[in-house]
């Protein structure tokens, strides 16, 4: 058989069949190596298979930041004693050391991933190469040769400052573009202007500030979450009172108009859980709160259910950019050390990774423009932007 191909040429149909072979083979070459395996994203490993794998391989490892190991089971939560490893878990509460990752940190990493410089980094998910084997006596990762947040970047990128919200071209318009404590000053000048109520009245504000969407006859407790009548309102037990999210005794302040009436912290609370809360530092961890569900406390912390855990940490970020020592009242400040000191309260990296892993809600917003139009006249700017904690405490 004879093929013609255009005018007068010819090839026979064998060496058609070897041309075309050639061709295959050529293009198989150019596209992918005998050999090759086609190429694959590599998925990191969670730190439970990392704990299994303790065989020296170098690996990428994916966590959450759960803390820095000083011993072989112990692992610190605050007060970080140097840059040299941190602590990487599954789950971002993880607080039994046996499901933790020990990563040691080289010298060329501290700065960016040492805790003792960078304490918000606590409760990130963050990726990590190396080789898996025992640190600190106990499964770890050591020759440690890059770290990066699982989402990307690095810890030192510049937090945004914000220009989204509506009130950014008036309310905050001298603060927009600052961070640091320039930001923290200018916010606290722009918020310092606000209008003060008695505690009386505080009663009837919560009505209206904390009003059930669902029921306008009724208020939402902060830490339950249950719906409550507006006139189950006292001191007896199945009522709900006013709860300062920052202590009263941890502030130095009393019910008088000031910090003590502010309602940027003032929320319903269920009489017998604010008793058990009392004034506490929050915290992860504890035993259950009886009627409180998801509610955890031990000798000196609280932990709120997961749903407001953002809205606390907002709040007190609020109180302490508010009250700067000025107008007769301390100067508030969140602590990462825990106790009973006048006037802090914290635990400040904690209320971090609180505000960065629960959003602002509707009802928090709501909130906010009620007390901003109805009764203070002032905003809780960590409501309206919070990557602003980030960018004065990080």
């Amino acid at each position: 058989m004879t093929l013609l191909l255009g005018k007068g040429r010819s090839l026979t149909a064998a060496l058609v069949t070897s041309l075309v072979l050639s061709l295959t083979l050529a293009l198989a070459v150019l596209v992918l190596p005998a050999g090759t395996p086609p190429a694959r994203a590599a998925t990191p490993l969670t730190v439970s298979q990392a704990i299994a794998q303790q065989t020296g391989a170098s690996q990428t490892v994916r966590g959450y930041v759960v803390g820095q190991p000083t011993a072989t089971s112990t692992v610190v939560r605050s007060g970080f004693p140097s840059d040299y490893a941190l602590a990487i878990a599954d789950s971002a509460s993880q607080t039994n050391t046996s499901s933790m990752l020990y990563v040691q940190i080289p010298s060329a990493f501290r700065a960016q991933w040492g805790l003792k410089t960078n304490p918000s980094l606590m409760g990130k998910q963050i990726d990590v190469t190396g080789a898996l084997s025992a640190y600190f006596s106990h499964p770890g990762m050591t020759n440690t040769s890059a770290f990066a947040l699982a989402g990307g970047g690095t810890p030192t990128d510049p937090p945004p400052t914000g220009g989204t919200s509506p009130w950014d071209s008036t309310y905050y318009a001298p603060a927009i573009g600052k961070t640091g404590s320039a930001l923290r000053t200018s916010l606290h000048d722009i918020i310092d202007n606000n209008t003060t109520l008695s505690y009386d009245a505080v009663w009837t504000a919560l009505k209206d500030t904390d009003q059930d969407p669902n029921n306008t006859g009724n208020v939402i407790e902060l830490y339950t979450g249950r719906s409550i009548s507006k006139s189950s309102n006292g001191g007896s037990v199945g009522n709900w009172n006013r709860e300062h999210v920052w202590a009263q005794s941890r502030g130095g302040f009393s019910t008088s108009a000031g910090p003590g009436t502010d309602l940027h912290h003032l929320r319903p609370e269920d009489v017998t859980v604010n008793g058990t809360r009392g004034n506490k530092d929050f915290d992860n961890g504890g035993t259950a709160v009886s009627g409180c569900t998801d509610c955890w406390t031990d000798t000196d912390s609280f932990e709120p259910r997961d749903a407001v855990k953002g809205d606390v940490a907002r709040m007190l970020l609020y109180m302490a950019v508010r009250y700067e020592g000025d107008e007769g009242f301390y100067d508030l400040e969140l602590s990462t050390v825990s106790g009973s000191a006048v006037p802090r309260i914290g635990d400040l990296d904690i209320l971090l990774q609180w505000n960065s892993a629960d959003p602002v809600d509707a009802f928090e917003m709501r909130r906010n423009d009620r007390i901003h139009a109805q009764w203070q006249g002032n905003r809780n700017p960590f409501i309206d932007h919070p990557e602003w904690a980030a960018a004065i405490w990080n």
